[in-house]
């Protein structure tokens, strides 16, 4: 060191590669870094590797959610399967010392040192965003055929902005890895409902859930504990707390964690950073704005004037909010596209939990029915927002004057509609007006409710609205999320 200067040496850059990578010597990834818990993506994620014909695989997700350790995970299954570890490479591009020098040469450099014949070597690409040129690099290493294939995950898309669109085209496909359902959160604590089996539609899968009319996933505090955490891994250590004080206390620990790293993070640094934002502070506050109007109309004009920006910022931040998968709003649903972007949208977090920790709300929505209200509804719209990730589907709400259905789910010109509300004698004239207007709908909407056990398929009522329970339909959901994320890996 001179001049208080510090440059890395060449040791240096091996020791940042061999601490990244201990299986080389461990023979294992450690329980530590490979959770023993596998979310659907990891346990198939590997294969895609070892396929022919085989794309590399780019993950986006937010912050926190565990890309990371669904990297770890795919290493370890390959592993298992008989790939050597010496051909396994993991690099976190945004560490201090490899975010400096361009992917391919340190690409090059492992083929080098660590390639054989005839065998490509596995790249796990944490946080590719970071590496300079990224794209052009992965465009070269497959139409070149470089000996690698490739993994890489990122947190946003407001990060991948500048991004060459047609370098991925038929070279990699982006996977999307969202909160926890709540199959997964049960998973986590070992507890395993029965779920109906998978079937070809979402619909075909509502309708064996009603006619196993299960009951056994249905204890309200699970659930409410469910809505409360969500699905990130930070807050389920909150979970190990034996009274409402500790809990009370380790919700505040994790939701600042939280707040930290998946929400003043990616407003105050990434989206800032990706599209040359001077005030990130104005970018945050809208965030707690929007926290405050979760499952509400987006104003954009009110937004405007309470912030001091034009309307053509409002729009941008909000649009940027989605790319960094912090929050999705929903446009009004239509047959007519150009209907869909006039009326007003709605907007919803991908995970209650973010807006929770946005606020700092410990564990106070347990006591406030409104509040709980909107975390319910939230739960519903994030779970079906993952669905349409996975299979290409979109999701909107619908309101027309006074009547309104919180959620149109349509895939492949298929919709379906669906109310939550927390009593089954919830009215029913929103889904009505909408089988009116669309008469196609008749016999494909239902009634969600969190406190009710009451099945019934659209069929078996005059209306041609189903009722389903909440807990059972959140199932539903996530086992049709699994198929079409099955699908979208294009694995069978």
């Amino acid at each position: 060191m001179a001049g208080g200067t510090w440059k890395a040496t060449k040791q240096d850059y091996l020791e940042a590669l061999q601490d990244q990578n201990p299986w080389a010597k461990l023979g294992a990834v450690p329980a530590a870094l490979a959770k023993a818990v596998q979310r659907p993506l990891a346990v198939e994620l590997w294969r895609t590797m070892i396929r022919e014909p085989y794309r590399y695989q780019v993950v986006l997700g937010p912050r926190r959610v565990g890309k990371t350790v669904a990297l770890y995970q795919s290493i370890q299954n390959l592993m298992t399967h008989g790939v050597p570890a010496s051909r396994l490479w993991f690099l976190r591009l945004d560490h201090p010392l490899l975010m400096h020098y361009e992917l391919g040469g340190w690409v090059k450099s492992l083929i080098r040192n660590f390639g054989v014949p005839n065998e490509p070597l596995f790249l796990f690409l944490d946080e590719v965003n970071y590496s300079k040129n990224w794209d052009k690099w992965l465009k070269t290493f497959f139409d070149e055929q470089w000996p690698v294939r490739v993994i890489a995950t990122s947190s946003s898309t407001a990060a991948l902005q500048n991004r060459t669109v047609e370098s991925g085209i038929g070279r990699w496909s982006e996977q999307f890895l969202t909160p926890y359902t709540f199959s997964e959160f049960l998973s986590l604590r070992g507890e395993h409902p029965p779920t109906p089996p998978a079937q070809p539609d979402f619909l075909q899968t509502l309708f064996a859930t009603i006619e196993a009319r299960d009951q056994s996933s249905l204890r309200d505090k699970i659930l409410d504990l469910f809505l409360l955490v969500g699905g990130f891994p930070e807050l389920l250590d909150a979970l190990k707390a034996t009274n409402r004080n500790d809990m009370q206390e380790a919700m505040f620990r994790s939701q600042q964690v939280l707040r930290s790293e998946a929400v003043q993070r990616v407003a105050g640094m990434d989206i800032p950073q990706a599209f040359d934002i001077k005030n990130p502070l104005i970018l945050e506050r809208l965030l707690y704005v929007l926290a405050g109007q979760m499952c509400g109309l987006i104003n954009i004009s009110t937004l405007a004037a309470d912030l001091e920006l034009s309307r053509a910022t409002i729009h941008q931040y909000i649009n940027y909010l989605e790319q960094a998968y912090l929050i999705f709003v929903l446009p009004n649903y239509s047959k007519r596209e150009d209907n869909v972007q006039k009326q007003g949208r709605k907007v919803y977090f991908v995970d209650g939990a973010v807006r929770n920790a946005a606020l700092q709300r410990g564990v106070s929505p347990m006591d406030d029915p409104g509040e709980s209200g909107y975390l319910l509804e939230n739960a519903v719209a994030s779970h079906l927002y993952s669905l349409a990730l996975q299979s290409g589907g979109r999701l909107y709400h619908w309101r027309n004057r006074q009547e309104e259905v919180d959620f149109v789910y349509d895939e492949g010109g298929q919709p379906l509609a669906f109310e939550v509300a927390k009593r089954p004698g919830h009215h029913l004239r929103g889904l009505r007006a909408l089988q009116a207007r669309y008469p196609e709908l008749h016999n494909r909407c239902f009634l969600v409710t969190s406190e009710s056990v009451v099945f019934a398929a659209p069929t078996e009522d005059p209306d041609g609205v189903g009722r389903i329970p909440l807990a059972a339909f959140l199932l539903a959901v996530g086992v049709q999320t699994k198929v079409a994320l099955t699908r979208r890996l294009g694995l069978t």
